[in-house]
């Protein structure tokens, strides 16, 4: 941030000024998004019994809304300087230094996207998103600053300004896009088609049908709570150990989770689509295959209904 604000003072240039100013952005950002982590690192206690994993997404709110106001402030000073424009200089010196600046941004944004996804925090992996967006940034205006410095064009300085701070209004409002989604809970479709997936793959002859299937991240964690059909006649035995398979299934294939699976008796009417062998209770053969997808297992009742 102090590099790049060494450079707008050395260059008076508004395009540099974007860069300098969104350093800003990313100095704040990264002072919450640390203190986020701390804290939803925390474990759960009485008043927060699914833990603190929540906090991330208004860190990733924060900084979303910050790059947007960024933006906008960027814009404003940028249609300013068309109509009273400022002298610039020494853009070549200034072009070196947000080089610099962009390269150690982008190698520091590689590295937080990758430990983001593997630790799977969303804070992590949206601050390293933002500073390969600074990265981006970074390069177009070295490229820009370079065009100004042997064209002589010095309207380009303040258009080009213009261009990369819509650039960066759209990343803030993907990041507020994500953290709302997360706030509202909005369904992961990768995971749940995942977990869907393995489920009909490796379903048992025991699972007659999932359904009432919801899925809630909390920063890192992730909790799945559904409704599992069995045979009527097991007893508390067998069915803690059929839920027990489900757990272990998703848990080793899928992603770590917190499974609550509810368990149903099954009715004459699921004998149709029941696949179990010897069963004592059929009141008709099997005549039907139901795949599970999507649109079967979050509606909150059985196959037949």
């Amino acid at each position: 941030m102090l590099a790049k604000f060494g450079a707008y003072l050395l260059t008076a240039s508004n395009f540099v000024l974007t860069d300098a100013a969104e350093s800003i952005v990313n100095v704040l950002a990264s002072a919450f998004a640390f203190f986020s982590i701390y804290l939803a690192s925390q474990p759960r206690d009485e008043n927060h019994p699914y833990g603190h994993g929540k906090v991330e997404y208004f860190s990733v709110f924060i900084e979303g809304s910050l790059i947007g106001i960024a933006g906008v402030i960027i814009i404003i000073k940028s249609v300013y300087s068309i109509f009273y424009p400022t002298i610039i200089h020494d853009l070549l010196t200034g072009a070196i230094i947000i080089g610099i600046t962009g390269a150690i941004n982008g190698a520091l944004g590689y590295y937080m996207i990758s430990r983001g996804k593997l630790l799977k925090s969303i804070t992590i992996e949206a601050d390293g998103r933002h500073l390969l967006t600074d990265m981006v940034t970074s390069v177009g205006l070295v490229v820009s600053l370079l065009l100004i410095n042997f064209t002589k064009i010095i309207w380009l300085d303040s258009a080009l300004s213009i261009l990369v701070a819509g650039y960066i209004l759209y990343s803030g409002y993907r990041l507020i896009r994500r953290s709302v989604s997360g706030l509202m809970d909005e369904t992961d479709f990768a995971i749940v088609t995942e977990v869907v997936k393995v489920l009909n793959e490796q379903r048992r002859d025991e699972w007659i049908d999932i359904h009432n299937f919801r899925a809630q991240k909390y920063g890192h964690e992730l909790h799945i709570d559904c409704h599992l059909t069995l045979p009527n006649y097991f007893n508390l035995v067998q069915v803690h150990n059929e839920v027990k398979q489900v757990d272990k299934l998703i848990n080793k294939e899928v992603t770590q989770t917190e499974l609550f699976i509810h368990t149903d008796p099954c009715l004459p009417e699921c004998c149709h689509y029941c696949s179990m062998p010897n069963c004592p209770i059929r009141s008709e053969a099997k005549t039907e295959n139901i795949s599970w997808t999507m649109d079967k297992i979050i509606r909150n009742k059985k196959h037949f209904e």
